[in-house]
């Protein structure tokens, strides 16, 4: 009986000894981690900040942020750790697709962070840690007053994680750059942004509202090209190379995370995307889509939502359509226009780049739909057609809410407005 004691002490110990060792090497770790992120605080730029940032209830105890790769999500989280008063020994920025977290529990990682007096918890890249949803609760439940902030992909559905964790998060989805936030980021010109109301009210001198020698057309064009992720100040001729690449992790690694989609079916999908790229923006014919790629026509209309979902393609459902069913959309679009100029193999059509920029600087806040007459119907209510600066309003003379949108025009005159205004919303 004795022995039988002796033996069960000698293994206890021997546990309670390499756990404590297990430990040591996870605190050692994590000093590694926290000392990489005092590094990325310092070093981060609070001269230009997102539009999302002044829009977040950053008072919240759980924030997620999501958004396609490449707009900014990191950055915009380091700036507010940068500017939050609290010392850098109780805020930390950790990336989930760290090795670190291949081998420790993001669970226990929050748990010594908090012990060693932490306070607040940037969690970046969450989609990439299998079990996110329910160790952030778990975090969140069992320390109270330990604030977190957790980025992930478009593609993230919080509703459908486990751990219930969409009724105590506040989640936000930050978009490319606007024409205005493009002017400031890469020129220096300083505007606010101009609400769709105040945009199309004639009472409304937009003049006053810009710098008198500020010429609105000087640099749109470079932004419709390349303009829409900050990376590109990084590299500018390997943007478009870039670009693609991006595309290609979406498809073949975060779609991963979309329910319903096989991901060993990636290589159709991105032949879907660049035949849909050749046409757009178009009325899909699912049986020409289905032909054009080995896609079965049942899947295509799924697929069109999947690429949606992932911030690549943008569907427009005609007016009074249920957005509840996955319906076949009236019309379909590139997300931005400088996916339009990375995947087309010629020269893009003007009238293609004009509808896709007017379609994703309006949605990003406002509803729209495929009307009868014009081109988008906002909110139910504002009726667009868009065009050249010879383009006439006849399509829409009987509505008392239209307006004729116009490329190469400086300034709103009666009822056309230029098409570069709508890049000043947020």
């Amino acid at each position: 009986m004795h022995s039988y004691f002796a033996v069960y002490y000698f293994f206890a110990l021997v546990y309670m000894h390499n756990n404590f060792i297990f430990a040591q090497v996870n605190v050692h770790k994590m000093e590694d981690l926290l000392l990489h992120s005092e590094k990325l605080i310092h070093e981060t730029s609070l001269g230009f900040r997102r539009y999302l940032y002044d829009h977040i209830n950053w008072s919240n105890r759980l924030i997620g942020v999501k958004g396609a790769r490449g707009t900014g999500k990191t950055t915009l989280l380091l700036q507010y750790l940068k500017t939050v008063d609290l010392p850098i020994s109780q805020k930390a920025y950790l990336t989930l697709d760290d090795i670190y977290f291949s081998g420790n529990s993001l669970l226990e990682s929050g748990k010594t962070f908090y012990q060693m007096g932490g306070k607040l918890l940037v969690l970046d890249e969450v989609h990439k840690y299998p079990t996110w949803a329910q160790e952030i609760k778990n975090l969140y439940d069992r320390y109270p007053d330990l604030k977190i902030i957790f980025t992930g992909s478009s593609i993230v559905d919080i509703a459908k994680q486990e751990g219930d964790l969409s009724r105590r998060a506040l989640m936000y989805e930050l978009k490319g750059l606007s024409y205005r936030e493009y002017l400031f980021f890469k020129k220096g010109y300083i505007f606010p942004s101009i609400p769709l109301e105040t945009l199309i009210d004639p009472k409304n001198s937009i003049r006053n509202l810009l710098d008198k020698d500020f010429k609105p057309l000087a640099y749109f064009q470079e932004y419709l090209k390349t303009g829409y992720y900050p990376y590109e100040v990084e590299d500018p001729r390997g943007f478009y190379q870039r670009l693609k690449q991006q595309l290609r992790l979406i498809v073949e690694y975060d779609m991963a995370e979309l329910k319903g989609f096989d991901i060993r079916h990636a290589k159709k999908m991105l032949q879907l995307l660049f035949v849909v790229a050749q046409q757009v923006p178009f009325k899909p014919n699912i049986i020409k889509l289905a032909e054009k790629t080995g896609i079965h026509r049942n899947s295509i209309n799924n697929y069109l939502y999947y690429l949606e979902e992932a911030r690549i393609l943008s569907l427009l459902q005609s007016s009074g359509t249920s957005t509840a069913l996955l319906q076949k959309p009236e019309k379909v679009y590139l997300e931005n226009s400088n996916l339009l100029y990375a995947l087309s193999e010629e020269l893009p059509s003007l009238g293609a780049v004009r509808e896709i920029f007017f379609n994703n600087q309006l949605g990003i806040m406002h509803h729209l739909s495929f009307p009868k007459k014009g081109d988008f119907l906002v909110n139910g209510k504002y009726l667009f057609e868009i065009g050249g600066k010879n383009k006439s309003s006849k399509q829409i003379t009987d509505s008392t809410q239209a307006w004729v949108v116009k490329d190469d025009i400086e300034y709103p005159i009666g009822k056309s407005i230029p098409l570069w205004l709508f890049g000043f919303l947020y």
